[in-house]
């Protein structure tokens, strides 16, 4: 952090230092473009003669999304920067990205780009990758194209299979669909609403002395006083228990009691703790133990409730309990319903390749800082799961995703650059060997798309990262898990129908075609490496 102020204190009263040139170099060879010249078509749209002999190879299209890219503010401080910067998977980040942006005579960018983006995060007009190559503190800034071409080329393999896994799903689905929907005593436009059932949020704390640990959960409870099957929701990394309040509502209206805890260690506000230097990293290694055991511990303390507490007592059935997570919290859900944590995977994939086109992977490989042991993580009053945008390719992988033996929903978002679809959710889909197991795919959707908006967000995600229309994901997220909780938490076999290619169809819609099948032989070849992605 001190390095960072530092930084901002030498730097910034000397523009002399900022990059006049950017220059793509491949060996002896290179080829140059001044940063002037990019300014100056950024601003203006005039394209000088000196970026006229790289504009001819692109479209209008391609060359309006340049100006866009150059331009787009991302809403962060220096501080905030320079706070994430500086935790270990800001430092693999900067690393990997240092052996492709260099200094003069191929420094590494390292600490170039650390400065220059300190630097245009604390420019008035803000952090733009046009400030970010104005302060780059070196007068080129060199791109070595072979490095390049090498992550372009994982980059492609990932795309073009990623593509034809998609196209795979899309059409397996697609024949799977037999004829307009028939839901018989329960309709499609009925299972869009909300229920009958009246409910009330009530917040308690949760203390566990044993991890010295304390956090916050919202209790749904429906209006009854009959026994209620039990839903817990696992917010993902940097939101919190507000993030799937929607899903909370339409669950807790169909009767469900639903528990929302917030996990301390991995939560907005540990963002927040981070960007303001009161964190020094994103997340512990101990959050992938802490968060089932979050869950763990809740389920023990409502059962305690139940017993002791009027509000509570009776009206919470808690041997018939399901868990729906996503990201993070999707992770948190499959270690519950029984895969361990995979050290052999870990040690094999960590730390990632830098050519990793898979960011996630850098949070998965902290879990290899954990001591190497067995950890009972796994839930038996859990029946079924649902893993949305799930990371677990390689702290859990196929040896743990095989003795998951209850009833499992994957849903993927076909434009997940954070947690791509390929590599974690669609071939870890192949490896689960329980019978009920379903995958879901919502063509176009991104990471974001499914979380609902949060007041204690720590930093504003822009609409073009959440993608389009997310009211549309979030309305899949609901119809979904209703007959799959239904079916699997409640034993109400009637909504078994629901979970088809027929039903996916009937409310699938633009921009978000959604898909959905019950098994898949992607028939990879050898060249389908996991390892080629990390």
């Amino acid at each position: 952090m001190g390095l960072g102020f530092l930084s901002l204190g030498l730097l910034a009263p000397l523009p002399s230092l900022g990059a006049e040139r950017l220059t793509l170099s491949f060996g002896l060879l290179g080829r140059s473009i001044p940063i002037g010249s990019l300014e100056e078509y950024a601003q203006t749209g005039k394209v000088d003669d000196e970026l006229a002999a790289y504009t001819q190879y692109a479209d209008k299209n391609q060359l309006t999304q340049l100006r866009e890219v150059l331009l787009t503010p991302i809403p962060l401080t220096a501080v905030q920067v320079s706070q994430f910067l500086y935790t270990p998977i800001g430092e693999t980040l900067l690393k990997n990205l240092g052996e492709v942006v260099q200094q003069d005579s191929g420094i590494s960018g390292f600490y170039a780009i650390r400065a220059s983006l300190i630097l245009a995060a604390a420019d008035p007009k803000g952090l733009t990758l046009l400030n970010v190559l104005k302060r780059f503190p070196s007068k080129t800034i060199s791109i070595n194209l072979p490095r390049s071409l090498e992550i372009a080329a994982v980059f492609e393999r990932l795309v073009n299979q990623t593509q034809r896994a998609i196209a795979l799903i899309n059409q397996q689905s697609s024949q799977a669909v037999t004829q307009n929907f028939v839901a018989g005593e329960v309709s499609v436009r009925e299972l869009l609403k909300p229920g009958n059932f009246k409910w009330q949020k009530r917040s308690i704390t949760l203390n566990d002395v044993s991890r010295t640990r304390t956090f916050p959960a919202d209790i749904y409870l429906p209006l009854t006083s009959t026994s209620r099957p039990v839903i817990v929701i696992s917010h993902g990394l940097g939101s919190d228990r507000t993030s799937f309040a929607y899903l909370a509502e339409y669950l807790a209206s169909y009767g469900f009691v639903v528990a929302v805890p917030e996990h301390p260690g991995s939560n907005a506000e540990q963002l927040q703790a981070l960007f303001s230097g009161r964190a020094n990293e994103v997340a512990s290694p101990r959050e992938f133990i802490d968060r089932p055991l979050d869950i763990k511990y809740l389920l023990d303390r409502l059962n305690t409730l139940s017993q002791s507490d009027e509000n509570f007592k009776g009206r919470l059935n808690l041997e018939q309990v399901g868990v729906v997570g996503q990201s993070f919290g999707g992770y948190t859900a499959l270690v519950l319903a029984g895969a361990p944590l995979n050290f052999d995977q870990l040690k094999k994939n960590c730390p990632a390749s830098p050519n990793a086109v898979n960011v996630s992977l850098l949070l998965q490989c902290l879990a290899l800082n954990l001591p190497s042991v067995t950890y009972n993580l796994s839930d038996s009053r859990v029946k079924a799961a649902i893993a949305i945008n799930q990371i677990d390719s390689t702290v859990l992988g196929q040896a743990s995703l095989s003795k998951i033996n209850i009833p499992v929903m994957i849903v993927s978002g076909g434009s997940d650059t954070v947690a791509p679809a390929l590599p974690e959710q669609i071939q870890p889909f192949t490896w689960l060997t329980t019978p009920n197991k379903y995958l879901v795919l919502m063509n176009n959707a991104t990471h974001f798309s499914t979380i609902g908006e949060s007041p204690n967000s720590a930093i504003p995600v822009p609409e073009q990262v959440v993608g389009p229309n997310p009211a549309v994901a979030r309305r899949y997220v609901t119809a979904l898990s209703l007959p799959f909780f239904q079916t699997y938490v409640a034993n109400q076999l009637n909504y078994r129908r629901f979970l088809s290619a027929t039903y996916a169809n009937s409310i699938s819609q633009q921009p978000l075609p959604l898909s959905l099948v019950e098994s898949l032989d992607l028939n990879l070849s050898q060249s389908m490496s996991l390892r080629g992605y990390l």
